[in-house]
């Protein structure tokens, strides 16, 4: 059975499959993004469908999006917490989204049961609206 850290690897590994990054989660496994509430957008998907369609919806966005300097820093059987960034261009732009996220993971039965990630959503809001200051 993978351990929570092993889980969020592969997740990170196959973010450009969303059918194979969404099979990872659990029936009732859900992503959440809390932060992005403040920009209007969706924040929370459970279930593998619904989490395939966000990130099919995000790669149709950013075409290159992977993620990079990946670090572990809890690593229990059951829990996993990292950071690991992004850079890559937007779609149709000739604008970069530079992120670096943090994210909690918590396993159950070899599945993601909850993947929570925090994430700098000014960064999120000047690449997507074209805005370099506030």
């Amino acid at each position: 059975m993978k351990t929570a850290v092993q889980l969020l690897q592969n997740y990170l590994d196959s973010i450009q499959d969303p059918k194979a990054a969404a099979a990872l989660f659990a029936a009732d496994g859900v992503l959440e993004l809390p932060y992005l509430q403040t920009l209007g957008l969706p924040h929370r998907v459970q279930g593998p469908a619904e989490i395939e369609s966000f990130i099919a919806g995000l790669l149709v966005k950013i075409p290159d999006f992977r993620f990079r300097n990946i670090q572990f820093f809890i690593d229990t059987p059951t829990q996993a917490f990292g950071e690991y960034s992004v850079e890559a261009e937007l779609a149709g732009t000739d604008r970069v989204y530079k992120q670096t996220y943090a994210g909690r993971l918590v396993a159950e039965e070899g599945k993601i049961k909850l993947l929570r990630e925090s994430l700098d959503t000014l960064a999120a809001w000047r690449a997507f609206s074209g805005e370099q200051s506030v």
